[in-house]
């Protein structure tokens, strides 16, 4: 089993920065693929980014390429999600995941989940 927990949400204006981290405890983290995921309120958890187990392979979703990056660091059984030009439609609750298989969009394929962090961006 694996333990996710998140931190690093707030409240920040757009056009700001945030990075988001989830500290991994439990089985070895390093054999994870990890996703970020966020889900606004009324809407569907909606793919955000993936990493593969060695962070060598990258995945975004459309609507954040260019401005967040995702990265992990093994040793510190550590996922970041670093967002840039931060705009309203941001606004969501933040979850990391951990999949035993190759990173996918679907949260169905990811087997933990943390609790989530709050990021709001005003306008």
């Amino acid at each position: 089993q694996v333990q996710l927990v998140e931190s690093g949400g707030g409240l920040v204006q757009a056009g700001g920065s945030l990075r988001l981290s989830c500290a991994a405890s439990g089985r070895t983290f390093s054999r994870y693929a990890m996703g970020w995921f966020r889900q606004a309120p009324g809407k569907k958890r909606e793919f955000v980014a993936a990493i593969t187990w060695s962070g060598g392979r990258t995945y975004y979703a459309d609507s954040v390429k260019g401005r967040f990056t995702i990265s992990r660091d093994n040793a510190k059984s550590t996922l970041y999600l670093q967002m840039n030009s931060l705009e309203p439609g941001d606004t969501a609750v933040y979850y990391c995941a951990s999949s035993q298989v190759v990173p996918t969009t679907t949260p169905l394929t990811y087997d933990y989940w943390g609790q989530g962090t709050q990021v709001t961006v005003s306008s």
